[in-house]
């Protein structure tokens, strides 16, 4: 579908472009941010490699754009960022308002097969097809076959399923508090709940990074994943991340560095202070 394109503001360079395009998986208008840097302004474009960040619960798509500063490192490097949304927005669903932690703001990155939920909360599908194909068609200078992921806190689920679950599709993943074991917290399982239903719990699993992690060939293909934890993270300490469950689960599967930040808490100072790390983890083998 055709993008709008409603702003343009410079940054570190480039050009930050903040988007809306109508999405059939959706069934409405997205927006989305798209920060393209200095090196695919250039006349004729130079062609440069995505990199997708996926936001956290209430979040949209300027949250990171705005407060996570990887714009830095991503103008260095010659990286394109792209900021989705979260979720569907406006569809109109009883109760899709009424909690932080579902519905609008929290999509967890799923495509839901529970009605009314299955009618737009298609967001795994949204950000693994149809928005990149959405801003390859419309941006020439991104390359689409160099893309990583990588998120914060709900978006550290989406960015760690959706790489598991795609391998050949990204290049790299990284995460920042990421919800690592969503069926064995509390907010993942209100989402998996209420978006497949309390009995499927093999359709939570095929969404859990932990469960996936363990299906992962470690002969074929070592992981190299790379998370921040901050140690004054509340959410961490209410038990809703379990980085260490993650981290059991991928033993012998590959690297799995996990950094405990001292200090740090869940919000984005912790990304803005550790972004030039995520963004050059992403750029080895984004330019590799």
């Amino acid at each position: 579908m055709a993008v709008t394109t409603k702003a343009t503001i410079a940054s570190f360079g480039g050009k930050l472009l903040k988007c809306a395009h109508n999405a059939s998986t959706t069934n409405c208008e997205m927006a989305f941010n798209l920060y393209l840097p200095p090196q695919a302004t250039t006349n004729p474009p130079h062609k440069v490699p995505l990199l997708i960040y996926l936001a956290g619960l209430t979040c949209t798509g300027d949250n990171g754009a705005e407060k996570g500063f990887f714009q830095h490192a991503a103008s260095q490097k010659g990286i394109a960022v792209l900021y989705p949304d979260t979720s569907p927005r406006g569809l109109k669903i009883p109760g899709e308002d009424d909690s932080y932690d579902f519905g609008s703001g929290a999509g967890f990155y799923v495509d839901a097969t529970k009605e009314p939920w299955s009618k737009g909360y298609k967001m795994y599908s949204y950000i693994t097809s149809e928005l990149p194909q959405t801003v390859f068609s419309a941006f020439e200078q991104v390359d689409g076959s160099r893309v990583s992921i990588f998120g914060h806190s709900m978006g550290g689920h989406g960015a760690l399923t959706i790489f598991l679950k795609n391998p050949a599709k990204y290049k790299s993943v990284s995460a920042f508090a990421p919800i690592a074991n969503p069926s064995n917290c509390d907010w993942g399982k209100k989402a998996f709940g209420g978006y497949f239903g309390d009995e499927d719990k093999a359709k939570w699993g095929e969404h859990d990074a932990t469960e996936l992690v363990k299906k992962w060939n470690g002969n074929e293909n070592l992981l190299d994943i790379l998370i921040d934890v901050g140690t004054s993270d509340n959410f961490y300490k209410q038990g809703q991340l379990l980085p260490e469950n993650f981290e059991k689960a991928a033993q012998g599967k590959g690297k799995v560095n996990i950094r405990w930040q001292d200090g740090y808490d869940h919000s984005y100072f912790t990304m803005a202070t550790f972004a030039d790390d995520h963004v050059n983890h992403a750029a080895r083998y984004l330019l590799g």
